[in-house]
Parts: structure tokens; sequence; C-alpha cells
């Protein structure tokens, strides 16, 4: 009960948000898998060949280098953002605009395709040196063009909300992490990362470093458009500062305060539960490829069938709700990976242990030569 008193409707609605987008963004991860695989198989019989490593170009894929420099590269950045933000701020908005303009749309395409489907073909329009796009691509794009404009002139936080979902998806989506390895690699320094950003440099900085730059607003781009243009002392002083997509906001129900999580917070255990779902669908083909093989001996059948993605994912739940409580609690804000990283991380490795699946897990289980083509069909 006090614990449920600590939670508001503006935590509530952050929790549900979180793991929805969570959730959608490692299945539209695991679909562009079947979509690209699709065009494998229709390559090779044109062909003749196959090559079972080839993959898509627009998906990174994290190694284990990359894994131990983002966080050095992102206390860089917040450095950056800390001593130099009225210097920036107009050039990081309009990328971050261009950036959240381009993960929108592609968070609307679903959407879009299912509008689209019964009165246009599936045919690309082409626009030149531009590309060729479809008209479900096209209308997501002019519907997320026009949310983004809307934004910059009335800076409203459900529009910031919307474009950070369309962040959070297309993050999720694009990037992978191969193996269990660089997972906890990734995490354990981002973990790192925020318990000293958030707990510690106030005593190097005088200020919480990594608060004053999740809550800083940045001059809008009309203002400093009009200013430079010397348009007149009316023109485009109306338009509010800009709260930047980087994070999810809530107010509460009294609407005294907002309840705020990084879309970092939501992204890098994102990450870590698409890997999951894509071993997870990994495992059952080579069980279903090996006429259901049976697990080791010393584990029961109830434990076989708990999925690593909802083991996953209920630790998440946990840990965020933990970290809601403590900063209730403490009155002040707390590192959400400093609660999530355990939460997510532990549970995953206990399991894969008693499981039998550690091993195989921790080094790119995905990239076996024995298993370059077993993947889920749909």
């Amino acid at each position: 009960c006090r614990a449920y008193s600590l939670v508001d409707s503006s935590q509530v609605s952050t929790f549900l948000i979180s793991i929805l987008l969570i959730v959608y963004g490692s299945f539209r991860s695991l679909n562009m898998d079947f979509e690209n695989q699709d065009k494998e198989k229709d390559n090779s019989s044109t062909t003749g060949s196959f090559n079972g490593n080839s993959t898509n170009n627009s998906i990174q894929t994290i190694d284990s280098t990359q894994a131990l420099f983002l966080p050095i590269g992102a206390s860089v950045s917040l450095l950056v953002m800390f001593f130099f933000f009225d210097s920036v701020q107009v050039v990081f908005t309009i990328c971050t605009a261009v950036l959240a303009t381009i993960a929108f749309a592609f968070l609307l395409l679903p959407m879009c395709q299912y509008l689209t489907r019964p009165c246009s073909p599936q045919n690309k329009i082409s626009f030149g040196c531009c590309g060729r796009f479809t008209a479900a691509e096209l209308l997501s794009f002019s519907l997320s063009v026009m949310l983004v404009l809307i934004w910059v002139l009335t800076g409203h936080w459900l529009l910031m909300d919307a474009l950070a979902m369309g962040l959070c998806v297309a993050m999720i989506a694009f990037v992978r992490l191969p193996s269990l390895k660089v997972s906890c690699l990734l995490l354990s320094g981002l973990l790192i990362y925020d318990v000293f950003w958030v707990f510690f440099s106030a005593y190097i900085f005088n200020s919480n470093v990594m608060v004053k730059v999740a809550t800083q607003p940045a001059d809008n781009p009309l203002d400093v458009l009009s200013r430079k243009l010397h348009l007149g002392p009316n023109v485009g002083r109306d338009v509010p500062r800009l709260s930047l997509p980087g994070k999810l906001v809530f107010p509460s129900s009294t609407g005294s305060h907002f309840s705020m999580l990084g879309i970092g917070d939501i992204v890098m255990p994102g990450l870590l539960l698409c890997f999951v779902l894509r071993y997870d669908n990994y495992k059952k083909q080579a069980n279903s490829d090996s006429c259901g093989a049976p697990g080791p001996g010393n584990i029961s059948g109830r434990m076989q069938k708990v999925s690593y993605f909802h083991c996953t994912l209920i630790g998440y739940f946990v840990g965020l709700l933990t970290a809601t409580v403590a900063s209730r609690i403490h009155r002040a804000a707390q590192p959400a990976l400093l609660y999530l990283v355990p939460f997510t991380l532990l549970p995953l490795l206990t399991m894969a242990y008693l499981k039998g699946d550690l091993r195989r897990m921790w080094s790119e289980p995905f990239h076996s030569k024995s298993s370059s083509s077993r993947f889920l069909e749909v």
C-alpha cells in the first residue's frame, strides 16, 4: 500500500507507455528481420545463391568496442550540452526535430500502410535523387512533418511525447545487440554513466549535470530566425521555448509536477528485450527443427516454457516501479538504470544458466554456421 501511495497517475502513464514502446519496438524489429529474410530468399531464388550472413544496411549492430565507448561518448555530449548549451541549442534543436520527424514517420508507417492499402497500389513513386517511396511512406512522412511543425509552434508536452515515442521505437527497431556479452558491457557501462552524472556530478560541477541538461528548454528556432532576419518585434515572439523530445513527460493529476523518464531508460533496456525476443524465436525454430528435443534434465517443463522476453519484461517493470518509489521517497531525481539494469540482467542471466543457454547467448547465438538460416518464418 505504501508503494501504491507513492505512485500517481503520471507514473502509471509512464509505466504503461514505456512498456508498450518496448514491446512494440521489439516486434517491429522482429518483423524487419522477417522481411529481410524473405528478401534474401527471393534473391537466392533468382541468383541461385544464398548468403545467410547478409543483413539490412539500415540496421546497426553494436559490437563490444562500441558498447565500451558509448558511455564515454554520451558523457562528452552531456558536457558539451552543459557548458555550451547557449551556443549549440539551435543546431541541436533542428537536428533533433529532423530525427524526430523521420522516427515518427516510421512509427506511423504501419497505420498508413493499412489506410492506403485498399485505395492505392504499393508501387513506389520516384522523386529523382531523393529516392522512391510508396504512398504510405509519403503519407506518414507528411503527417510527421505536420506534427513537428505544430510542436514547434506550440511546444505542447503531448506532441513532444509523441516525437519521443517515435525516437524510442525507431532506435529499438534499427539497433541490434548481437550477444549477451555485448548487452552486459553496454548496460553496465551506462549504469555507471547514469549513476555518476546523477549522484556525483554536483560535487565536481556544482550542479546536477544530468538533470540540468534534461530539463533545460531551448530557444525556438522561429524566434531565433526572426531576430537574425530583423523581421520585427512581434514576429516570432509568441512562440514558446521548446523542451526537446529526449524524454517522456506526463503531468500529475493535480498538475503540480511532471513525471519524467529519459528515452535512454526505455531504449537501452529495450535493446536487451529485443535481443531476447529474437533469441526466443530463434530457439523455438531450432527446437522445432530438431523435432522438439527436450531441455536439460534438471529443469522442469514449466521453467522451459517461460520465455526470456517475459522474464526480462517483468524485470523491467519491477525495476521501473522501484526507481519511481525511490524517487518519491528521496524526493530527488534517481538514475533509472541503477534499478533497471539489475532487475533485467540478473533474472535473464539466472534463467539462461538454469536452462543451459548461457554459453550460446553469451557469444553471438545468431551467427553460428550451423544455424545461419534457421529463423522463424511468417
